[in-house]
């Protein structure tokens, strides 16, 4: 179902938003979803969620979902009016279908905003994991899933549960996963791996680590099983199911080029080295994702209590550098990054420290919850949610500017700083009710039909009347651009030539238009476009009579739009 909501920009809550095109919208996730299915369609690369888990507990959604027997049977409409009309019930569902169809709508919107090599990930417990999978099947298709991360979300053990939980899941689709390219990429060199790497030969060819010169014997040829003679004169003899990795010939021959190597003494078993310069290195990613790597639920706890003044602000952000990794694993550079259960903004944070390599643009949602009145953030003065991930997102680029700003050379100087501040900001909006009226009018069946006629006319009236006084010129361009598929980050400027009414030209970097919130359009204003029928205009519906409509529907066709 189409939504009846807008989107209005906050100004006074947004940061740097000249500078920036990422964008934190505060209100629910599905309407906001909705209103951006035709801006952002096939434009994000990566989705990043951490729903509510279905435990009854959950610090920002009432999510307990489970339904009592009677309430299932109402609504798997087993039960009607009290009676039962089916005796094939399934009870078991009723703990979960509501969690799932909540999740289900939202998933199914995802896809559509996902491109085509676009990646989705959703973090997870035990709880629901297994219909996750089976939900997320059915919407990006069985072929889409690439992996179950296992997450190790603590390191001490829960003595006073039955089992200790250390560990959550993290499901990864992709939209096509028969796209062209590798879908998810290599992470970069830790510094474990890179330890490996020496050079203690002095190799002119840089630092090298050692790896097996010889491999399971299955697909070995004739060649590859061979005595080995080394610099020392030591003969080396191949172990039973073993063959070399290379020939003979190129054996001696790497030999010779200082690639194999022996050992400190020269006798040891022959291994290759493998250069760290010799072509770009990575990591595959691995289905576990340790916490000294990652981080934990407890470290991302403390980190953010430190970025607020020592108060704990959240009680289940996600780790930085978790996220940071998911995104590494999918994105490139100017890639869109999406969270619609933005929590504390954790995301954001993560795509902000990625702005001076691959200026990534993020869209966060997260809905106006109430803090609970006991809690830390509601003494601190955050009352919802929302407030928490506007403010994350805030301190964390005054952060970024402070340090980059200790740094030799500075980076923020005058001359430079419209480029630095480049990417470090973003844009709220609030999730609203539509400027354009609704029609809710209703035939009287106690009237003839000319007499609801006459009714509907005098509806249609008074609605436009409270629209005429009532609207906002801002919140209303805002509205008709989302709803003409322009991305949020769209830029307006008054053209001063237009005397008789007031135009402005509206670009995203893509689409533009000019667009005129008057009530009445001028004769003048009209001719204009008869005479330049190829620029785009939008209007409102109510500024045309019969006969300017037609005019700017003769010459310009689909570029003239009236709303």
């Amino acid at each position: 179902m189409p939504t009846d909501a807008t989107l209005v920009y906050d100004e006074e809550r947004s940061v740097n938003p000249e500078s920036s095109e990422n964008i934190i919208i505060e209100g629910e996730n599905l309407a906001v979803l909705k209103l951006l299915s035709k801006s952002y369609r096939e434009k994000v690369k990566c989705v990043y969620i951490d729903p509510p888990y279905n435990t009854g507990k959950d610090f920002v959604y009432t999510d307990k979902w489970n339904q009592d027997k009677a309430e299932y049977w109402e609504d798997a409409e087993y039960v009607e009016n009290g009676m039962k009309v089916d005796t094939n019930v399934e009870t078991d569902g009723r703990f979960h279908s509501n969690w799932l169809n909540m999740m289900y709508s939202r998933l199914l919107i995802a896809r559509q905003l996902l491109k085509e090599d676009g990646v989705i990930f959703i973090s997870i417990d035990d709880n629901e994991v297994h219909h996750l999978r089976k939900l997320c099947d059915e919407v990006f298709g069985e072929s889409g899933f690439l992996t179950t991360f296992a997450w190790e979300k603590r390191t001490n053990r829960e003595n006073r549960k039955m089992v200790s939980s250390r560990h959550d899941y993290i499901i990864c689709y992709s939209r096509n996963q028969h796209f062209e390219t590798q879908i998810l990429k290599k992470l970069p060199m830790s510094k474990k791996a890179l330890a490996n790497y020496k050079n203690t030969d002095n190799d002119p060819r840089g630092q090298w680590k050692s790896d097996p010169a010889s491999a399971q014997a299955g697909h070995g040829t004739k060649s590859q099983f061979y005595e080995l003679t080394a610099p020392s004169g030591k003969k080396h003899k191949l172990q039973s199911g073993r063959c070399w990795v290379y020939t003979e010939d190129v054996m001696n021959e790497k030999i010779k080029e200082g690639r194999i190597w022996f050992g400190k003494d020269g006798n040891g078993v022959p291994r290759i080295k493998t250069y760290l310069d010799a072509k770009e290195r990575g990591l595959v990613p691995e289905t576990i994702l340790f916490a000294e790597d990652v981080s934990t639920n407890e470290g991302a706890k403390n980190k953010l209590k430190q970025l607020f003044d020592d108060v704990a602000v959240f009680d289940t952000p996600k780790p930085v550098p978790l996220v940071e990794t998911l995104i590494r694993m999918c994105c490139n550079e100017n890639d869109i990054v999406l969270d619609f259960f933005a929590g504390s903004g954790a995301t954001g944070e993560s795509c902000l420290n990625f702005n001076f390599s691959l200026r990534l643009h993020y869209i966060l949602v997260q809905l106006p919850e109430a803090t609970e009145l006991t809690s830390e953030a509601y003494k601190a003065g955050y009352k919802k949610i929302s407030d928490i991930t506007i403010e994350r997102n805030k301190r964390v680029i005054e952060k970024i500017i402070k340090e980059k700003k200790a740094e030799q050379p500075n980076l923020f100087n005058d001359d430079k700083k419209a480029d630095s501040l480049k990417g470090l900001g973003f844009k709220v909006f609030k999730l609203q009710k539509s400027n354009f009226p609704r029609t809710e009018f209703v035939p009287d069946p106690d009237k003839t039909e000319e007499e609801n006629v006459e009714l509907l006319k005098k509806y249609i009236s008074i609605k436009e009347a409270q629209m005429v006084t009532a609207f906002n010129k801002d919140e209303l361009i805002t509205e008709i651009l989302i709803k003409k598929g322009y991305e949020l980050n769209y830029t307006t400027t008054k053209k001063e030539e237009f005397k008789k009414n007031e135009l402005f030209h509206v670009t995203d970097g893509i689409k533009e238009t000019l667009i005129c919130l008057d009530g009445s359009l001028d004769k003048e204003t009209v001719e204009y476009f008869k005479q330049n029928p190829k620029e785009n205009l939008i209007v409102l519906e109510r500024a045309l009579d019969t006969t300017k409509k037609w005019n700017l529907k003769n010459y310009m066709g689909d570029n003239f739009v009236a709303f």
